[in-house]
């Protein structure tokens, strides 16, 4: 059984629900169908009642399995109106604007969320990252200890070394461009713990550069020593250590030569890339010459789940997500 099949066992023993934001694309209608067929979660799925029904029927979902709601006719809709301008007043916002937000299946979808009306969100077939964050970020915030919203990819390769389906964590690979010492240490934060969710295995993080132990002298590799810095001061129990280069974090045998005394060295299985360039073509690489199957990404760093899909993304993509996300609630 592989990392992915691990994970969809995990969320059907968790029988938790999912809100789909995205009702009234063919695709949403299509893998709320699988996911109900296959028992990973609870649907519940947004949008214009009568636009669903006809999307349900044309792909022969019965819509007695889920649960279909149109955001602007929701009993709780003047609740979460109140509740929004409560949470934005700081901000300025109006009645006004904050109706036509929690119109909105984005807002309306992280307001259940944050209400635990459901315990995942999951869009972005056909809205864009920046669109399905900021819904995230406005309602459900940050966890408390995390400074930035990011992202990771569960990379499962076919065969390394001597272990089938070997899986590692990467991050961040698609949205932070360039972090800060302090928002780097969040990110492998973030990873660490999205590992623990979903596979439940120990993390053991390492804190990527073009250097290893001290092999170079330059700014950029100060900036992960920091990060590692702010990292075990404030998560004492994490398994943490740096800068490495990538050989010396995954090869024992290199790690046991260059940092002899690391518990880390040659046995990582989280890797921090110190900046979007090289987290983005470190996770293709991997992809496109090992074979890797790169499963994201993940959204984390929020107080509760909320995942972005590509708008290229597969029925199948949706399912996948959607077991990920009801296991980022812990």
């Amino acid at each position: 059984m592989n990392a992915l099949d691990r994970i969809k066992d995990n969320a059907r023993a968790k029988k938790r629900r999912v809100v789909l934001p995205e009702g009234t694309e063919s695709r949403t209608i299509q893998a709320a169908k699988k996911i109900r067929s296959e028992e990973i979660a609870q649907v519940t799925i947004l949008g214009d009642t009568k636009e669903i029904e006809a999307l349900a029927k044309e792909h022969s979902l019965n819509l007695d399995q889920v649960e279909v709601v149109n955001p602007a006719q929701s009993a709780y809709y003047n609740d979460f109106v109140s509740e929004f301008i409560e949470m934005r007043k700081a901000k300025g916002i109006t009645e006004e604007q904050a109706k036509k937000l929690m119109a909105d299946p984005l807002y309306f979808g992280a307001m259940l969320v944050r209400n635990d009306k459901a315990d995942a969100s999951v869009a972005g077939a056909i809205n864009t990252t920046g669109n399905v964050l900021r819904a995230a970020i406005h309602v459900l915030g940050l966890k408390r200890g995390i400074n930035v919203v990011s992202s990771c990819f569960m990379m499962t390769i076919p065969k390394y070394r001597d272990v089938n389906d070997k899986v590692f964590m990467y991050g961040d690979c698609a949205v932070v461009p360039n972090p800060t010492a302090e928002q780097l240490a969040s990110i492998a934060a973030s990873t660490a713990e999205t590992l623990n969710f979903l596979l439940g295995e120990e993390p053991k993080v390492a804190m990527l550069s073009f250097s290893t132990k001290g092999s170079a002298k330059h700014e950029d590799v100060d900036k992960v020593l920091k990060a590692i810095e702010i990292l075990k001061a404030e998560h004492p129990g994490l398994k943490v250590d740096g800068e490495f280069q990538l050989d010396a974090a995954i090869v024992p045998e290199i790690g046991a030569r260059k940092a002899p005394d690391s518990e880390i060295a040659g046995n990582a299985n989280v890797l921090i890339f110190p900046d979007l360039d090289a987290g983005n073509i470190g996770y293709k690489l991997t992809e496109r010459l090992a074979g890797a199957t790169a499963t994201g990404p993940i959204i984390q760093g929020l107080a509760k789940p909320a995942n972005d899909l590509s708008r290229g993304c597969s029925v199948d993509d949706i399912v996948d997500v959607t077991a990920i996300a009801t296991l980022l609630k812990g």
